[in-house]
């Protein structure tokens, strides 16, 4: 497969405005030319059709080359709207059920316990299952959301890092307390990462192996996968080693030697035309040209909200969104700060990357950039502008 699978238009053709399109680009070139981040690439499809594909800057900030379409990015929790839709899969096929208790597939989590406020350890209420997973209601957390006594516990168990497998970081996390009952509330967390290791539980495959059989290889997304090759190096894009705003350090993932961790919560790497097969495979209800991976039903379930009156962290998700089986959704017209429809879906990355699909509006975006820690900006920049360019 090749970009010609996603036909280009003119903004006015699809209803956007090129005018409103060349002030986005104006912003991020703006940025750019500031040193603010290295680069950029940006794409916006309405209608099935590429109607804004932009590149900004370089592709790294010591290097001499601008940035190309074809710059390889670390879309770190990117990762997991892909390996939901791995999961989702299976569930089509038969090989699991979303109210399926996790320990069904991976029995270390049979014995796992609650940690309370006061420090005692309780059976949970219920067990954790494959929706709590998709969901972010399973009791896992990560390391970084906080300084209580169990984020010491994932610190010092260092669930994250390089040489492990998924098995061992699976084995690991199931050795640790849960942070709440399953099933009650949602709480940003490694998840996605057991996940990943579910899926090679039912396959028998690595979950590298199982992505690139299931759905990297059918989509073509042939620049995706959990490390950079040696002949595509010179084609991945940096972040700066000091944010120059801030002065904070910008660490990146190192993706340039295969990954013995393959984290299906954010190990992927991938280029900005490889995630929009990915995302008109989505707004066509599950296929692209001919290649079908899931059913319109299962897409409407995933983006739809799962959490309804659960409590969550307003940092994750803000007023007027919910959460479905991998990525966030908007409930409400209203009440959040950025434009977009009822049923729109999205997630990021940490490194800056962004996506969002609106089916009311028939648009797709998204945007690669490497940043941590100006992320937030970039990302409301680019959907307030993408937004007011719409005509009709």
């Amino acid at each position: 497969m090749t970009t010609q699978d996603l036909p280009a238009a003119r903004p006015e053709e699809v209803g956007l405005c090129s005018a409103r399109l060349a002030t986005l680009s104006a912003a991020i070139k703006s940025r750019t030319d500031a040193g603010n981040i290295p680069g950029a690439v940006a794409i916006v499809v309405r209608n099935d059709r590429v109607a804004y594909y932009e590149t900004f800057g370089k592709r790294a900030p010591l290097a001499p080359d601008p940035m190309a379409k074809d710059a390889i990015f670390r879309i770190y929790s990117m990762t997991k709207a892909i390996v939901s839709v791995a999961t989702m899969m299976l569930w089509e096929e038969g090989k699991l059920f979303l109210s399926d208790p996790v320990a069904n597939f991976l029995p270390e989590y049979a014995a796992q316990k609650v940690l309370l406020p006061n420090g005692s350890l309780v059976a949970p209420d219920s067990p954790m299952t494959v929706q709590d997973l998709l969901r972010h209601t399973s009791g896992l957390t990560y390391e970084f959301r906080g300084t209580r006594p169990i984020h010491t516990q994932y610190a010092n168990a260092r669930v994250f890092r390089r040489n492990q497998t998924n098995a061992d970081q699976s084995a690991a996390l199931a050795a640790l307390p849960l942070d709440f009952h399953p099933g009650t509330q949602f709480e940003y967390s490694r998840a996605t990462d057991v996940l990943g290791r579910l899926i090679e539980a039912i396959s028998g495959e690595t979950l590298g192996v199982h992505l690139q059989r299931r759905i990297l290889g059918p989509l073509g997304m042939t620049d995706t996968g959990f490390h950079v090759p040696a002949e595509k190096l010179h084609r991945l894009a940096e972040a700066h080693a000091i944010d120059p705003l801030t002065g904070e350090a910008e660490m990146m993932l190192d993706v340039t030697r295969p990954a013995i961790f393959e984290s299906g919560g954010g190990g992927l790497v991938s280029t900005t035309m490889d995630y929009a097969r990915f995302l008109q495979m989505l707004a066509n209800n599950g296929q692209l040209n001919g290649t079908r991976l899931l059913g319109r039903k299962t897409i409407e379930l995933m983006t739809n909200d799962h959490l309804g009156t659960m409590p969550r962290p307003a940092d994750m998700i803000g007023p007027g969104f919910g959460f479905g089986l991998g990525f966030a959704v908007r409930t409400h017209a209203g009440m959040g700060t950025t434009p977009g429809s009822v049923g729109q879906y999205y997630w990021g990355g940490a490194a800056g990357t962004t996506f969002w699909v609106d089916p009311a509006e028939r648009l797709f975006a998204v945007m690669m950039i490497q940043s941590r820690v100006q992320r937030e900006t970039y990302r409301l920049l680019f959907r307030d502008l993408v937004y007011s360019a719409i005509n009709d």
